[in-house]
Parts: C-alpha cells; structure tokens; sequence
C-alpha cells in the first residue's frame, strides 16, 4: 500500500459493484497475481474501487510507474490527480496534475499513465514529468481539443 495509511492501517477486502455494468471491477482472487488498484476509502474504512479507477496488474506496469511507485511518490503525496474527460478541463488548485489520457488517446491507460509521474515542484506545485523533463503543455492544463 502506497497510500491511504491515514485513513486505513490494513485492508482485509476490496469493495466493488457486483457487475461490469454497475462499473464493478473482475479481479483474479485466488492467485498470486499482484495489482496497483486506485481507489477511495469511504468513510466506514472500506476499500473500494470501479471501472474509472486505475487498475493493472502489477506485471504490466512500464518500469517507470514500478520505478516511481517504489521510490518516488511516497515523495508527492500532496499532489492530487484528476481525470479529464472532456473540455474545458483546467486544475482548480496548484498541487493538481491533470489526468488527459482519456481526452487525448480515448483510453485511461495510455501514454500518460505509462509513462509520466506527478511530481511536486520546489514551490509546492505539482505536474507532470517523463523522466527528468517536464510533460507537454497540453498534459498541464487542457482548454480546447
């Protein structure tokens, strides 16, 4: 567990709605298969996620979001992600990353989610970084398509 340590110290069980259809999630329960699942810890400390959350088996991550997962966003866990959906879409606070990959490439896990962190700046903001250099401008603050 990467975060959330405040809200819950161990979780014992994932909550999902029962069907695909309700946004429910299908996870492989029985077996040694690891996932980095996103989510919200209600207010009675469950854990619970569905289709807009971000899901993937450990094993399919790009080395970056390992790389990043296991050493670096313990460091940024002031920065806040948001999903974009349509335009207009901008941040409504200087610690948000804008979220674009459903925008840009029609699918949540695209080029963003693969292969970029949201990282907190000197000056407490937050943005996006591909390695060492900063995302293009259209990750930062989305307008117009």
């Amino acid at each position: 567990m990467f975060k959330g340590f405040e809200k819950v110290k161990d979780v014992q069980y994932i909550y999902t709605p029962f069907d695909s259809s309700l946004c429910g999630v299908k996870l492989e329960a029985n077996s040694q298969k690891q996932y980095l699942l996103t989510g919200q810890v209600l207010s009675d400390g469950k854990v619970f996620i569905h289709l807009c959350n971000y899901i993937e088996p450990w094993e399919n991550l790009s080395f970056l979001q390992r790389e990043s997962l296991n050493h670096h966003y313990h460091l940024n866990c002031g920065c806040q992600i948001t999903t974009c959906y349509t335009v207009p879409c901008t941040i409504s606070a200087p610690n948000e990353c804008l979220w674009t990959d459903w925008l840009l490439e029609r699918k949540l896990y695209g080029d963003q989610a693969q292969h970029s962190v949201c990282m907190k700046n000197v000056d407490g903001t937050c943005s996006w970084y591909q390695g060492h250099l900063t995302i293009r401008k259209e990750y930062v603050d989305i307008i117009q398509p």
